[in-house]
């Protein structure tokens, strides 16, 4: 064959095309598995993150502290097995929880995920036991603009959520607002100067998606108010216990002395239940003061 022939050039071509792009395809295919293993090692170095561990092996502290979770209708939790790791969470109709442990106490941590200026924006929120308190969190971006709206990734913005309250009155009132626009400090941040659609998508991001956990989270408000409940009728209980005690031993002497003084005669009881009724009185008035 002519190798200086139009033919010959476009053979030849198209079979090292045919070789590269095979070549390409296998290696693809053989680094798969380790590709998608360094994708969850991310993840979960990120969730870590949230939960403010940032030191040691991630795959060993993952293990140790972390649960995966599915939540139910029924407001049950299903445990995840480590081969249905999941590293994105835009499904919504599959709700991820994570029960975490950290230095002896119990964290829920919640994914979240949104949009900013220029793509996709995501993180974790970590919440203490109460379920209603910021204990840390983590954000990230695929392509939000360098010093501008990519500052959501830098810890000083993140360090702004801890301690913050999440929802009040049934409502997330966990907010990211104008820099310096701040009003409650209780459950707002500021947001980032000059990426501001990129700090409206993470306010936006937080209420979509924690509004999702709401009965979730107000178990936890539930729960209190039951044990408050239960605090103040076994208080009342005990109080009325000790006011029965009182009143037998008042009556109970009050027979006695009946029964030496007056021989029968229920006017001495009257009158030693008028001073007790006084002295009761007396010392009401003296509280109040």
């Amino acid at each position: 064959m002519n190798k200086n022939s139009n033919t010959y050039t476009i053979l030849y071509a198209t079979i090292m095309v045919i070789i590269v792009a095979f070549l390409l395809a296998f290696i693809s295919s053989s680094l798969k598995d380790k590709q998608m293993e360094n994708v969850k090692l991310d993840t979960k170095k990120q969730i870590l993150s949230a939960l403010n561990v940032k030191e040691g092996d991630v795959a060993d502290n993952y293990q140790s502290m972390v649960k995966d979770f599915v939540l139910n209708a029924d407001g049950t939790l299903s445990e995840q097995s480590e081969a249905n790791f999941q590293t994105n969470y835009s499904d919504t109709t599959k709700l991820h929880v994570f029960e975490c442990t950290v230095n002896g106490e119990k964290k829920y941590l919640f994914p979240v995920r949104g949009a900013g200026l220029w793509g996709p924006i995501w993180g974790y929120v970590a919440l203490n036991e109460d379920k209603n308190t910021v204990f840390g969190t983590y954000f990230g971006h695929e392509g939000e603009t360098p010093g501008l709206g990519a500052e959501i990734a830098k810890s000083f913005f993140s360090e702004q959520f801890k301690g913050k309250t999440v929802s009040k009155d049934g409502n997330i009132v966990l907010s990211v607002v104008k820099n310096g626009k701040v009003a409650d400090s209780s459950c707002e941040v500021d947001g980032i100067s000059g990426g501001t659609i990129t700090s409206k998508g993470v306010d936006a991001m937080l209420k979509d998606c924690l509004k999702r956990y709401k009965s979730f989270l107000a178990s936890a408000v539930a729960t209190e108010a039951n044990s408050d409940a239960t605090n103040v009728e076994a208080a009342a209980d005990s109080t009325a216990k000790c006011a029965a005690t009182v009143a037998k031993e008042a009556e109970a002497k009050a027979a006695e002395n009946a029964g030496k003084e007056g021989y029968g005669d229920f006017s001495v009881v009257e009158e030693k239940i008028q001073k007790v009724d006084s002295i009761k009185k007396e010392v009401k008035d003296e509280l109040k003061k």
